[in-house]
């Protein structure tokens, strides 16, 4: 029995073997050479059979793929054999690794256990420890408490002591010294009413001499000051507010408490001065106006006049001031 498969029909380099056709059968009673309807058929051509292929030939070409299959197969399994037993040596050093890092770890891990339960043990003990020098000074600490207790106690009685007697003292020269003050005091409000008095008199004497003049709106006889005392005379009646001023000539007007003033001509030879005066966004010229004549307008924030006194005339400046009702509202 042969080791190589059976060569395939057509496979090779030559075509295969074929037998001839078989001959035709004769025909059945031919008619006789030269009788009528006689016909002779060509002689048939068959072509010689090809000479058989040598043995050797066909099996030489398989034989060598075979082989050389073998041979690739035995290739690989050599390599897989390399590098199974490649992979075999890498996992044992990486057996050999893991097992020495495990090691290490078991012996780091023993050697933390054993230092974890020795300061475990040291800090058992510091805190007994601990907590027998607290009791211990708790006890020390509740004695001296005590001891300070009653050397509190007896400076703070001394302490009352002392201030009993000194409070008794400082009474004793505090009521010598009010009594000393009240008559000091009595002397005093006895002078003060004296002065009041006397400045009250003289106040009533200064607001009976104040000049009087007719008011150009209400027809009535109005105070005026000419002077600085006349002045404070009027404020210490408090029947109305006083804004002083002194005004230059210039472009622009000077405030003057709630109204506009600005000087357009002074006259100190004749005592005669010429003013625009701003009120409520309305500005009115007072021309030629007299020292000491006193200049009534009304505004919307009072029910009474407004008035206008100037007591100095000098070059290009006036002084004086401005009443203004106590009582300030908006007119119906």
């Amino acid at each position: 029995m042969s080791i190589f498969p059976n060569p395939s029909p057509g496979s090779g380099s030559e075509p295969p073997y074929s037998p001839p056709p078989a001959p035709p059968p004769p025909p059945s009673a031919p008619p006789p050479p030269g009788a009528a309807g006689y016909y002779q058929p060509p002689p048939q051509y068959y072509a010689p059979p090809p000479p058989p292929a040598p043995a050797s030939e066909g099996l030489g070409w398989k034989f060598g793929i075979l082989i050389a299959a073998v041979v690739v197969l035995i290739g690989a399994n050599v390599y897989l054999y390399m590098q199974l037993d490649k992979v075999k040596k890498d996992l044992s050093a990486a057996n050999d690794t893991a097992q020495s890092r495990l090691d290490k770890l078991e012996e780091a891990a023993s050697v933390s256990t054993r230092s974890n339960r020795r300061t475990v043990e040291e800090l058992r003990d510091q805190l007994e420890r601990a907590r027998r020098q607290a009791n211990l000074a708790a006890g020390q600490a509740k004695d001296e408490a005590l001891k300070k207790v009653d050397e509190t106690r007896a400076e703070l009685e001394a302490a009352q002591e002392r201030s009993k007697q000194q409070l008794s003292s400082d009474i004793n020269k505090v009521q010598e010294s009010a009594d000393s003050k009240f008559s000091q005091v009595g002397n005093e409000v006895t002078s003060v009413k004296g002065d009041v008095a006397s400045t009250k008199s003289e106040l009533e004497k200064t607001v009976a001499d104040l000049k009087r003049a007719t008011g150009e709106i209400d027809g009535h006889s109005v105070l005026i000051a000419t002077n600085q005392k006349e002045l404070s005379a009027l404020q210490a009646l408090g029947e109305r507010n006083y804004v002083q001023f002194t005004i230059t000539k210039a472009k622009q007007p000077q405030k003057v408490g709630d109204v506009m003033i600005r000087l357009t001509k002074a006259d100190p030879k004749k005592f005669r001065y010429t003013i625009e005066l701003t009120a409520d966004d309305k500005t009115t010229e007072k021309k030629d106006r007299t020292l000491n004549e006193p200049l009534q307008f009304m505004t919307s924030k009072a029910k009474q006049p407004y008035e206008i006194v100037v007591n100095d005339v000098k070059k290009d400046t006036i002084v004086g001031y401005v009443s203004i009702p106590k009582v300030l509202n908006t007119r119906n």
